[in-house]
């Protein structure tokens, strides 16, 4: 249900084209808001994403440009940054593109509104960054997690720098800044392949769960690493639409809230559960580890977005993934094109996208 709280309301989705932030904005146009400006440079998403509507405003470019910052309106209600340079692979081949997309756009945002009268700035974290680095037992990672110096990747890095950044103005500004910390996010709208080439196949083979369907779909065998035992939290699309606007409503400023289903699902069941619901006949293929990832087990801990935001996943992940390959059926024209822009780069695509 959507409250009242943002009809009428002037909101910044910075990243409004991708994948989460489309998601926030058509469950935001429930609401009936005076305006959405949306800033996105489509460094990872496609302009499909951004719906027709008389009340949305696109800007395409980077929310890091001083020219883009000034021509925001002054009168906004609620911020929410999603951008981010995605992800974790695209980072470790390029520090310096994350840098630039992912830790000086959060910087510069923070310092331009940090007088501005906000209802509330939310801002898109990582789970990632604070779940303990382990393949034995895991336990629900709270959102007072002691949060290690070292880390697999510099996104990892540059969320929690993120997360820095925005504590220091609100602690020194006032800023009325709440972290939403994302856990594995899935569901209608991510599109494999969108956006610019940013220089590995992960530009193409985002995230496992659209990989899978896309290539389950098309009786490709599933790559399961280092025999599926890494675990993860999957919590669906539009439940974390729902968590962001629960953020800025009820959110307190200068707190961290995850986002997450509390479910630990392991890949390899995934994989299978994917390999089921699509009729995939092709046996899984097993590959290696990841040299990089010493993430193996990790989910988020549900209990204080529910005490104190009254949020809850509600899309169980069976149900879920039949939304998702059901629109990944409705939608592979979109996601064919987007994957064949980069087959300069990855020319096996040519086949791989039929």
């Amino acid at each position: 249900m959507i409250t009242t709280a943002f009809s009428g309301a002037s909101v910044l989705v910075v990243g409004g084209a991708g994948f989460v932030g489309s998601a926030l904005v058509h469950r935001l146009l429930e609401a009936k808001p005076r305006r959405i400006v949306i800033v996105d440079n489509l460094l990872s998403a496609d302009n499909s994403n951004v719906p027709e509507h008389p009340a949305i405003d696109f800007v395409f470019g980077s929310i890091a440009d001083d020219r883009i910052l000034a021509r925001l309106p002054h009168d906004l209600d609620y911020v929410f940054h999603l951008a981010c340079y995605h992800g974790n692979q695209s980072s470790i081949h390029d520090p310096l593109a994350d840098h630039q997309n992912n830790t000086l756009t959060s910087l510069k945002l923070f310092d331009h509104f940090k007088d501005v009268p906000l209802k509330k700035l939310v801002y898109a974290a990582a789970g990632c960054a604070v779940a303990e680095k382990t393949f034995d037992e895991a336990s629900a990672t709270p959102e007072d997690a002691p949060v290690s110096l070292f880390h697999d990747s510099p996104y990892s890095i540059s969320k929690l720098i993120g997360e820095m950044y925005g504590n220091y103005y609100f602690t020194r500004h006032g800023m009325p800044f709440v972290r939403a910390r994302f856990q594995n996010v899935y569901g209608p709208g991510e599109i494999l392949g969108a956006g610019r080439w940013r220089g590995t196949p992960h530009t193409v083979w985002r995230n496992v769960t659209p990989t899978f369907i896309w290539k389950a779909l098309n009786h490709e065998a599933l790559p399961v690493e280092n025999g599926g035992i890494a675990t993860r939290d999957f919590i669906f699309v539009e439940d974390i639409a729902r968590g962001l606007l629960a953020c800025a409503e009820r959110g307190t400023a200068g707190e961290a809230y995850n986002l997450a289903s509390g479910v630990e699902t392991s890949i390899l069941d995934l994989a299978q559960l994917i390999n089921e619901l699509t009729g995939n006949p092709t046996p899984i293929a097993l590959a290696p580890a990841r040299d990089w990832d010493r993430s193996g087990r990790r989910f988020g801990s549900p209990v204080k977005a529910r005490d104190q935001l009254g949020f809850v996943a509600e899309t169980r992940l069976r149900d879920g993934l039949v939304q998702m390959i059901a629109w990944t059926r409705s939608q592979q024209d979109t996601i064919r094109r987007c994957m064949l822009q980069h087959a300069r780069f990855v020319p096996e695509l040519r086949a791989a996208a039929g």
